[in-house]
């Protein structure tokens, strides 16, 4: 590959583009039927290539006749395109820093929220559940340390391992408060000796049967009391608070 075919590389001509320019650059000017007739491009082609390397700044027009004719731009007109392209990446430079400035306040409005939501399937579950635990304590922390909500029974008789594993390793500003059912496993995690799990039991009709978790700016929604087990994480800031808002009320009310 000659230097200038290296040249039309770098500035991403096509093959079809980079066979008309260089015929035009080595006849000086040329009308578009000998374009097709030389390269063997059909002369429809021929006009939207040249109309691209026009749009480029590579390609001019002389329509001084009957005949239109394809020119190469001269010096002066590529320095014009130079000048345009830097004045774009400048502009775009600026938007970008913009643009990060503004991003970095998303986290702290509590007006702006765009909501994510991730399905886990059984397979995945609880590897997911230690992958995601250190950045819903990172939400935690930065919102509220306690992690409300309900908690089905059978989730802590499918994964006590990871709820044993997370109490040893989360922070001390961490609590939990959540109702759940009165059941044998819950018993049996009195043993584990972990005051800051606080755990009351629901007394409603048929019992809690899914897993709901408030933690920072996510909802954690968990299916374990029949197959397939799934979780659905959901990272909505307002949808969270909310939904905390009301768990405190119902934990106040619950204690009178």
């Amino acid at each position: 590959m000659d230097n200038l075919d290296k040249t039309l590389e770098k500035l991403g001509l096509s093959i079809k583009e980079k066979q008309v320019y260089k015929l035009i650059l080595e006849t000086g000017k040329i009308a578009p039927a000998f374009i097709s007739r030389k390269t063997g491009i059909n002369r429809t082609t021929v006009y939207s290539v040249a109309n691209e390397l026009k749009a480029r700044g590579l390609v001019i027009e002389d329509l001084g006749g009957k005949t239109l004719y394809y020119l190469p731009a001269g010096d002066m007109e590529i320095e014009k395109i130079l000048e345009m392209d830097k004045k774009r990446f400048a502009e775009k430079e600026q938007g970008l820093s913009d643009l990060k400035e503004v991003l970095k306040m998303i986290p702290q409005s509590t007006t702006f929220s765009v909501p994510k939501i991730r399905f886990i399937a059984e397979d995945d579950l609880e590897k997911y559940l230690y992958d995601a635990t250190s950045r819903w304590i990172q939400s935690n922390l930065a919102n509220d340390p306690t992690w409300w909500g309900f908690q089905d029974h059978t989730f802590v008789e499918k994964f006590k391992d990871w709820i044993v594993w997370f109490w040893k390793n989360a922070p001390k500003e961490v609590e939990l408060k959540m109702f759940s059912n009165d059941s044998d496993i819950e018993s049996q995690m009195a043993s584990e000796n972990i005051d800051r799990r606080q755990i009351r039991f629901w007394d409603g009709d048929g019992g809690i049967t899914g897993t709901q978790w408030i933690i920072g700016s996510y909802i954690v929604q968990i299916v374990t009391a029949q197959k397939p087990f799934y979780l659905v994480e959901i990272h909505d800031s307002v949808m969270a608070h909310n939904l905390r808002e009301v768990f405190k009320e119902l934990w106040k009310s619950k204690a009178e």
